[in-house]
């Protein structure tokens, strides 16, 4: 089956490193004008260096900004067949108990895993309906359908949030032609805040992480790029609401 992205016109955020610039490339590979939206203004150089045919940095918590750059490139391109909401994480936090969980911390990473979210699909939703087709592809995590690695409540509540979020709009929108669906990684090295997590387990949490996934080795962002390519093509017409572990079989 080849998949044929030939003047696609996507959106991928989060696209400055690991699983969103592998997408990124994965798609302009294909043959798809991608946009590459991230707050990291020079490792959105790296997009560049993958194929994105246009960057813009953008902090996604900005509704309204997020509405002028959809719009933006919609004008630009003449629409927008393809989202990719990869942007989240856990901004630098790391396990504590519920006790010591700041309002901050709660907030900004709904904020990071969930509003960005809904602001893009928001902003994109007009001109997809207009054309009456569209393809939108939530990157959530394993922790979004069992309890996290990383022990932080947020994450894991906001990741369980873009789930359900990913199922409501594939009701909501599903009439117009368009799709939504969620890839949900499991254990993927590809960025810092990974790098710190692996290393944190030691090689005796490391051995046994490894050994709870069936095929016996961590993911890496090609695999999840894989995945979305065929949630976003035109082989998955009739795939929506849908939540993919892409984990080794560790689920």
């Amino acid at each position: 089956m080849k998949l044929d992205f030939t003047n696609r016109r996507a959106v991928v955020t989060g696209a400055a490193q690991g699983i969103g610039r592998s997408i990124v490339q994965a798609l302009a590979s294909e043959g798809a004008r991608v946009w590459a939206l991230d707050l990291d203004e020079q490792g959105l150089r790296t997009a560049t260096e993958a194929g994105a045919k246009a960057t813009r940095t953008l902090d996604l918590a900005d509704r309204a900004a997020v509405g002028r750059v959809m719009d933006e490139m919609a004008d630009s391109l003449g629409g927008i067949d393809i989202l990719v909401n990869c942007a989240g994480g856990v901004r630098g936090q790391v396990a504590k108990p519920i006790e010591d969980v700041a309002e901050q911390d709660w907030l900004v990473l709904f904020e990071a895993n969930v509003h960005g979210a809904f602001w893009c699909s928001q902003a994109v939703a007009p001109h997809m309906k207009r054309q009456k087709a569209g393809r939108i592809v939530n990157i959530s995590s394993g922790a979004g359908l069992r309890p996290s690695l990383t022990g932080i409540q947020a994450y894991t509540a906001s990741k369980h949030a873009l789930v359900g979020l990913t199922k409501q709009l594939s009701f909501e929108l599903g009439p117009f032609g368009i799709t939504v669906n969620s890839v949900a990684p499991g254990f993927v090295l590809s960025n810092p805040a990974t790098q710190r997590q692996w290393e944190s387990y030691g090689a005796e949490g490391q051995a046994k992480l490894v050994e709870s996934i069936h095929t016996r080795r961590l993911g890496r962002p090609q695999d999840i790029a894989e995945t979305v390519m065929f949630l976003a093509s035109d082989a998955a017409s009739w795939v929506s609401g849908q939540i993919i572990s892409v984990d080794g079989g560790r689920s």
